[in-house]
């Protein structure tokens, strides 16, 4: 996909490493979306929702480990880039809510068994790492350090995701809600665009390998959990679903809908990137298209809303 034209026709030039990153406060209205958002087909559609669930609260703790990372940065480049980092996550995450409030639960689905626990873990991390830094400045830099690496694998796949998304015409074809797929690609396409920042944050505080290592694997099984557990749990308390929801019966569903096209191949996708991301030398800026996000936010219904302009 080509990039788009810079006032006067000529493409700008896009630097994939540190692209300007801008917080686009868009707004969605779920009042005309369905519940099964990809039509006649509640086991997409809560395969994608599962990434609602955990989102709102997990942008807010890619938030807090960013703060108390940036008073350590030097470098004034970063630090402009972590300012748009935190400001697009802050609109992920009020994005998201918006969904788990005005949909998911305005249809009667509780989600609180999954987002009270980790709104309590955000609410009380401030304090767990103030008296941690306390007793011992050197374990808190190396818990930062920790996170700050499982954030960063989780960014890579979340930039992945962004990617499958905005290539993805199959679920156009499908029908699948139009601001549902707004949504999904817009917060795609700002993950592409950011996906360097939290990489460069860790090794600006002296991130080494194998905690990079380390991070991938927990961060691995936890992208897993959310979205094969938060489905489920999904779909066990949807009162449209007949004939049942055994896990057999759920596979079955999701193994067709990932030959549709209509949901990513999640084991798949999680060890096919595996040798991409623990590549000693990899860095972010070397996968993904950051030309092709912002095309992508050129055209979004609730970016230009907004008022987005890319120059």
């Amino acid at each position: 996909m080509s990039r788009p034209a810079a006032r006067g026709g000529t493409p700008p030039a896009i630097d994939e490493r540190h692209p300007p990153i801008k917080t686009r406060r868009v707004a969605f209205d779920w009042s005309a979306t369905p519940l099964h958002w990809v039509p006649g087909d509640p086991v997409a559609t809560h395969i994608i929702n599962s990434f609602h669930i955990v989102l709102p609260e997990g942008e807010k703790w890619f938030i807090q480990c960013v703060k108390d990372a940036r008073p350590h940065i030097g470098d004034e480049r970063l630090l402009e880039e972590i300012k748009g980092f935190i400001g697009q996550e802050m609109v992920h995450a009020r994005s998201h809510q918006g969904v788990l409030e005005r949909l998911l639960e305005a249809n009667g689905l509780d989600v609180t068994r999954i987002t009270e626990p980790a709104g309590r873990g955000n609410d009380e991390r401030p304090a767990r790492m103030a008296a941690l830094k306390e007793r011992s400045p050197r374990r808190w830099r190396r818990r930062l350090r920790f996170e700050l690496a499982a954030v960063a694998a989780i960014e890579h796949y979340t930039a992945v995701l962004g990617q499958w998304i905005m290539d993805n015409d199959r679920l156009d074809r499908a029908g699948v809600d139009p601001t549902m797929l707004d949504l999904l690609r817009w917060h795609g396409a700002e993950e592409v665009e950011h996906r360097s920042v939290v990489f460069d944050v860790y090794r600006a505080m002296g991130g080494r390998y194998p905690t990079r290592v380390l991070a991938w694997v927990v961060s691995l099984f936890f992208l897993y959990w959310a979205m094969i557990g938060g489905a489920l749990y999904l779909l066990r308390q949807d009162p449209t679903i007949q004939g049942g929801t055994s896990l057999p019966r759920v596979l079955r569903a999701y193994r067709r809908l990932v030959r549709a096209g209509h949901v990513p191949g999640i084991l798949t996708l999680l060890l096919r990137e595996a040798p991409v991301y623990l590549r000693p030398s990899h860095h972010p800026s070397k996968v993904c298209s950051t030309p092709q996000a912002l095309e992508y936010l050129t055209r979004s219904p609730a970016a230009r809303a907004a008022g987005y302009t890319p120059y």
